[in-house]
């Protein structure tokens, strides 16, 4: 039983030694692994316990070095990094409860700010311009005397839900405007009658731009609601591409048209038949009394 207490008491004391040494950090980096040093260590070690009234053999402050070099009294958990990471989650599972807890509702607030600014204002907004659009379709198809207004509606709409599908904005806003443009053509209705002001020209003739040799012919006209004022439209200038609003614009002709209008106002001052065309509702472009050739101008 005395042997027994003895090694153990042995054991407890090179255990000790183990522990010194790492607390003598320094002390161990610069003797450990050097075989030559190792009594300097030893010595070393001696007088740390002797200082501390205690008496150690030699053979325990060997065995100490050694089991310090083997590791032999360092705790090794099994399992792995793996295993030890489980371990420490289980054993401080209600910090990384509270940290996990903190982490979902910040990332909850921000998801919420972030719907709430950017993402339910898009959708909002991308749902209106479907409902307006859809009611501005079943308006053009209710007015609409011709197919292909139906068919250009129909392909504006189309153009709506893709724009605001792909979160395109702007593109469907364009073709919103543009059904609403369309909705707008369809109901107007005007006669449209040749310009008889004093000062003002009926007609003119142009050079075209592409043709120095040739001569373009026009009557100028303007749109005359069913309250007897002049209708600003939207008109695209053939010479230059661009679209204006205007309230007078010129309508290419045929020169024997232009030259009859002509004469007819130099007789008197007065151009006798000035209705030359009548826009129904329903319909995007007037119906002319008179031969036209297509061409517009805006500007001259």
């Amino acid at each position: 039983m005395a042997e027994k207490s003895a090694n153990f008491d042995e054991m407890m004391v090179a255990m000790d030694v183990v522990d010194t040494l790492r607390h003598q950090e320094k002390l161990a980096l610069k003797e450990l692994g050097v075989a030559e040093r190792r009594k300097a260590l030893i010595e070393k070690l001696r007088h740390i316990y002797a200082g501390q009234g205690i008496e150690v053999s030699d053979a325990i402050l060997e065995e100490g070095v050694r089991a310090l070099e083997e590791e032999r009294f360092e705790f090794r958990p099994e399992g792995g990094a793996f295993g030890r990471f489980l371990a420490t989650l289980y054993v401080k599972r209600g910090t990384f409860l509270k940290m996990l807890l903190l982490t979902l509702g910040i990332g909850a607030g921000g998801y919420g700010f972030y719907y709430g600014v950017y993402l339910y204002p898009r959708e909002h907004q991308a749902q209106q311009l479907k409902e307006e659009g859809l009611k501005r379709l079943r308006a053009i198809v209710a007015l609409a005397k011709e197919k292909r207004i139906t068919q250009k509606a129909q392909s504006l709409m189309q153009q709506v839900k893709t724009a605001t599908e792909s979160g395109d904005t702007a593109a469907a806003e364009a073709a919103e405007a543009a059904l609403e443009r369309l909705y707008t053509r369809l109901v107007q209705t005007y006669t449209l009658r040749i310009v008889q002001v004093p000062g003002v020209r009926s007609g003119i003739w142009r050079i075209p731009p592409k043709n120095p040799q040739g001569k373009n012919y026009y009557l100028i006209v303007e749109a005359i609601d069913e309250n007897g004022k002049a209708l600003p439209l939207e008109i695209e200038n053939e010479e230059n591409g661009k679209r204006e609003k205007v309230s007078r614009w010129g309508i290419r002709v045929p020169r024997d048209v232009y030259e009859a209008v002509r004469a007819d106002k130099m007789a008197d001052g007065i151009v006798d038949k000035r209705i030359v065309g009548k826009k129904e509702r329903g319909k995007l472009e007037p119906a002319y009394t008179i031969p036209v050739v297509g061409g517009k101008i805006t500007r001259w």
